[in-house]
């Protein structure tokens, strides 16, 4: 790691012939004051990861507003709070206030941090390593400098998984090893134990071993909770788990794109097992109320990473391909309605750590990061035009934002 010090990131504005008030921007019709309230907060902040630090910016100008070093790689994760991020190093969870800005001493210790899920009130912590879940209440993150009350579960054996608490207190959690994952279990809150860590117990309420390769999740409307499979997807819905089946006989779903305000998931998905690389050239359509697993091929030549899809204004899912164009998805119908051209066209990235370009929504601005050009766009998505770009002197790897 390099000796502590400012790295002075040269930020250059181009304006696309708006301004740089990202909150004014759109195509709003006159007079419709509810769209432009749904544009993104002018109390946003976003943060950029690359070699060695990270990079605050300002979510209204794209101005860099702080940076810290970190280790070489890091990962970003938002919380929900509107204000915190987390950072994922090699000791666990850093917690990251964008506000100040201070990457903190605060640190959710962990072995092989993993997945961060922000549902209700509740951000959930997987540990890779130990099979640890970590619950804290979202709000109380960084409360008088100090980490928040947390309540703890550990799995059986340790794996590659991911939790997320429900509005009743249900734990959904992903069951596996090292060697291999089968499926989920969901636990209920059992009153207090002394003799645990966390003091407090959980009970079995169901569970479900037929989703091999089970890899994230993803809650839509009704918080109607999807994982995705090696041959499909796991949907948990009203106390209970149910297997979609997919069409091929391998179709991975490895990623969910979600808004919780729709009944429809969004999924990345995969027929080739031995495929090369990580791109993709079709997504899953999951409807949560109709219980069907849809897979959809993309246009020809539109392919996308994981870190390419995001779902935005009316519910839309906003899909950034290595044509250099965000593609509108209308999940309802699996149909692209539109397309805007926001950055050069892309190969993909020989490791998924990588840098390649990604995508991340705030109300009805996309925030686009474009690491051929060391650079980071706004983009308003009710119109398509590029509104802000900012070109850093470190190459962005990933990025978030302190959604509130």
């Amino acid at each position: 790691m390099q000796t502590p010090q400012k790295r002075a990131l040269r930020a250059v504005a181009a304006v696309a012939g708006v301004s740089l008030a990202l909150s004014a921007c759109g195509s709003t019709a006159e007079g419709d004051e509810s769209k432009n309230q749904k544009s993104a907060d002018a109390g946003n902040r976003l943060a950029v990861s690359y070699a060695n630090g990270i990079a605050v910016l300002d979510g209204e100008t794209l101005e860099v507003v702080d940076e810290f070093e970190t280790e070489e790689f890091v990962r970003l994760n938002s919380v929900g709070d509107g204000r915190n991020l987390m950072v994922t190093t090699s000791k666990g969870f850093q917690v990251l206030d964008t506000k100040s800005p201070e990457l903190t001493d605060l640190v959710f210790e962990a072995d092989a941090g993993g997945h961060v899920v922000h549902h209700g009130d509740k951000t959930v912590l997987y540990a890779d390593g130990s099979g640890e879940t970590t619950i804290f209440e979202t709000d109380a993150l960084g409360d008088a400098g100090k980490l928040p009350e947390t309540t703890t579960w550990t799995a059986p054996e340790a794996h590659h998984g991911v939790s997320i608490v429900l509005e009743d207190g249900t734990l959904l959690t992903t069951v596996g090893t090292e060697e291999s994952r089968s499926g989920a279990i969901a636990l209920e809150a059992d009153g207090d134990d002394p003799s645990t860590s966390s003091g407090h117990r959980f009970k079995e309420a169901a569970t479900n071993d037929t989703c091999p390769g089970i890899h994230g999740e993803g809650t839509a409307a009704d918080e109607a909770v999807v994982f995705g499979c090696e041959d499909g997807a796991l949907l948990y819905r009203d106390g209970a788990f149910e297997k979609l089946q997919a069409p091929d006989e391998f179709g991975r779903m490895g990623n969910a794109y979600v808004s919780e305000t729709s009944p429809i998931i969004v999924g990345d998905y995969n027929t080739d097992p031995d495929a090369e690389g990580y791109l993709l050239d079709s997504v899953a359509l999951v409807d949560t109320e109709k219980s069907t697993f849809k897979p959809m091929a993309l246009p020809e030549g539109v392919e996308y990473t994981f870190r390419d899809v995001a779902r935005g204004p009316e519910d839309l899912a906003y899909i950034l391909a290595t044509d250099g164009s965000i593609h509108v998805l209308d999940p309802a119908t699996g149909k692209i309605t539109d397309e805007f051209p926001v950055v050069k066209p892309w190969e993909g990235p020989a490791e998924w750590q990588d840098p390649h370009p990604a995508i991340k929504v705030s109300g009805d601005i996309a925030y686009v990061t474009e690491p051929a050009s060391n650079t980071v766009h706004a983009v308003d998505l009710t119109s398509g035009e590029v509104t802000a770009s900012v070109e850093l002197s470190e190459q962005p790897n990933e990025i978030a934002i302190a959604l509130g």
